[in-house]
Order: C-alpha cells, then structure tokens, then sequence
C-alpha cells in the first residue's frame, strides 16, 4: 500500500476534528474516553486533536458535575466549547414580527431585537429591515464582525435547500424565487443558511428543549400559520423540494373557506390563530390578539376555550396522520397557541388516540415545547452552529499548518 500523501493527511485530520466537534456540540459537555467511543478514533489521537483544539481556544476544559458520588475514583474532566471563540446571528422572519439575536457559541444570546414587519409580503423592507436589526445587537452585545461565523435564518415558507430559494408563490407571495440565502449572505458579508421556521423549531427543540436524545419526533407550530418540522434518525427532514410538514395545508374540508394557498378547507382554515380570533371578535371585538385569546382561555373564558379545543382536534386529526406514517416517540407542540397547555393538548391527543392507528398512538408523547416563541430564533442559531465547525476548524489548521 503507498504512503497518503500530505493533502490526503491533512484532509483526514481535518474530518477527525470536525467528528469530535460534532460530538462535543451534541453533548454540550463531553470526556475525552466518550468521544474516542462516539467517534470510533484511538484514545491517542482523540487526545492530539483536543489538545490541538484547546491551544486554539475552540474548547474548555470543566470539572466534571458535582453527584456525591466519590467511589468511582477521579471524575473524568469534560470538554465544552469556548463561548468566547466566536459568535453567530439569528433571525427569524414571522408573520406578525422580525426577531434577531446574537448569540456566542454556548448559544446564550447576547442581544435581541424585534421590530413589526409585514413578512409575507414586503420581503425587501423586511430585508432591509434584518440588517439594521444585525447592526442593533451587534451595537448592544459589543460583538466584533470579526467574531461572527455565520447567521441563520427561519422563515414562515417552504425553502428549497439546494438553492437557497423560497419556493412557494401562494404561501409566501412577496418572496417567492428570492435567492434569500444568497441576498442575506450579500448584504451580510457572512455565509448565511436560511430554513423553514417548522423546520428550525424542531432542530431547537431537539438539541437545546423537550426533545432533547429522542431520534423520531415531530414538532408541530400552531400560530397565524401551522407546520410541522419533522426530525427522522435524528436529522431534520425536509423533502426533495423543502415542504415536507407543512400539515397547514393538509384537506379538512374540501368546501371549507378559502384558504391563501389557493384551496379551500385547509387545516390552516380551521385551527390557525386568525381563524380562531375571526370566531371570537363578535364577542370579544375587533381589538382581541392571540396573546387576548391565550389569556382568556386560560383565564376560563367559554368561548375562547371552545375554539382552543376544536382547533386542537383539527390538529389532532393531522397529528394522527403523522403518527401513522412516520411513528414518532414525541411530538411538541410550538408556537403561540401552545401557551393554553392542557387546554389544547388534551383534546389533541383524544383525536390521535381515536384516528392513528393504536399501536402508532401508543408509541407516542405529546408535550408542549420547553422554548416557547423563542424556539424558531434559537433552531436559527442551532442551525448555524452546526454548520460553522468547518469555519473553525480552519482556525487550527492555521495554526498547526495542518
């Protein structure tokens, strides 16, 4: 067999470090003996590449947590990153509102900022509008472009993956063909990946919220929108074209009202939060809000209930689809209508146990997410944190000239 030659070496050294930071971001913390298990290298090697990562303030070192327990001899030292060694940009562009943060790599947030925007269709204002917000929190957290690695951005619409381009003119009209990774990524002057919201609340919710160490779960957001963003193995799925899960726009009733993709009777008609407060403002007036409706209900309102509920077995009709097609162990619900709690989850689950088949009902849980409206900017910072390890890899490759 001939000798690798120095590009081919650099190159596996390269992988080896991206495999261990790969493991210590899904760990948060992690020893040195877990990730030679979870990565399959040699213990030896395992430790030059730490060593290498630590001298190039990519990773700490911590104490191991305190459990009492003094039998095992020497608790293992673990290795998280350095919150300090960069920072990315979130952003998430909603129907109501743009939000964006700065975060570091510990995703703390170190800034925020919000301001009201019709996303749907002003896409250039809301454009323009995203930068300003990038330069705001910049200003606020004292974070140097020179640290960011990268943003990410969700999005109310389907996202062509391959492209960077939103695909659908009835969903999001305003957008529709934009280039939106690639314009973000020119007016920011930083690489930029761009993802449905549905899809960046389930990543949060599975690496940072409830789904924390489950492989199979759906994460269903209930606002003036409704979609699904669905985690399979363990990785987000999105289909060939990106629309995978947007259960919003799944047939409840093929004469029911018409709905802005077009067709009339979607789920979207029936248990999206407009729809909700268009029932309820000869009661409650013109003024009520989604945030009035959660209040109201949970404060014991009858009729804000009564469409809470019916709403949720909507839902729960689309939810059970999903059980017996994809046979999750959890679904989390997201989203501003998930604040009634109980109110909505009971009757949700009552529709899954009488329309998914009961082995697929029996297999799954149903919870409210841990994230709340937050969940859609921090699955925006996941999203970019787990793509900036090449960026920082290359710190060390610098370095060590290899």
């Amino acid at each position: 067999m001939g000798r690798r030659s120095p590009g081919s070496l650099r190159s596996l050294r390269e992988r080896n470090r991206l495999q261990v930071l790969e493991v210590v971001r899904g760990s948060g913390s992690v020893s040195r003996a877990d990730i030679a298990r979870r990565t399959g290298l040699a213990r030896s090697t395992v430790s030059t590449l730490v060593n290498e990562l630590l001298g190039a303030g990519l990773l700490v070192e911590r104490g191991a947590p305190e459990d009492g327990n003094t039998t095992q001899g020497r608790p293992p030292v673990l290795l998280s990153f350095d919150p300090g060694a960069g920072a990315v940009i979130g952003m998430h562009f909603d129907h109501p509102v743009l939000r964006v943060a700065v975060a570091d790599l510990g995703y703390t947030i170190l800034a925020e900022a919000t301001v009201p925007v019709d996303v749907d269709h002003d896409a250039q204002d809301s454009l323009d509008a995203a930068v300003a917000l990038v330069d705001e929190v910049l200003a606020k957290s004292g974070v140097e472009r020179e640290r960011l690695l990268g943003a990410g951005a969700a999005l109310a619409g389907p996202i062509d993956q391959a492209t960077g381009t939103v695909g659908s003119s009835a969903i999001m009209p305003g957008w529709v063909g934009m280039p939106l990774a690639q314009e973000l990524t020119a007016r920011l002057g930083l690489p930029v990946y761009v993802d449905n919201d549905a899809n960046v609340g389930a990543l949060a919710e599975s690496v940072l919220g409830a789904g924390r160490g489950v492989s199979e779960m759906a994460y269903i957001m209930l606002g003036s929108g409704i979609g699904a963003g669905l985690i399979i193995g363990g990785q987000v799925y999105r289909g060939s074209g990106g629309t995978a899960g947007e259960i919003g726009h799944v047939l409840v009733d093929e004469h029911g009202p018409l709905c802005r993709c077009g067709n009339r009777g979607c789920l979207e008609t029936y248990a999206g939060a407009d729809a909700l407060l268009d029932l309820l403002r000869r009661q409650h007036g013109d003024e009520l809000t989604v945030d009035g409706l959660v209040d109201l209900a949970r404060a014991g309102d009858a009729a804000c209930q009564r469409v809470i509920a019916d709403a949720a077995r909507f839902v729960g009709v689309a939810a059970a689809t999903l059980c017996n097609q994809l046979n999750p162990e959890l679904i989390v619900i997201g989203g501003e209508l998930a604040q009634t709690g109980q109110l909505l989850l009971d009757p949700l689950r009552e529709s899954i146990v009488r329309y998914a088949i009961p082995a697929a009902a029996e297999d799954v849980r149903v919870v409210v997410g841990e994230l709340g409206e937050r969940a859609e900017l921090l699955g925006a910072l996941v999203l970019v944190l787990g793509r900036s390890d090449r960026a920082l890899t290359s710190r060390v490759s610098a370095a060590t000239g290899g």
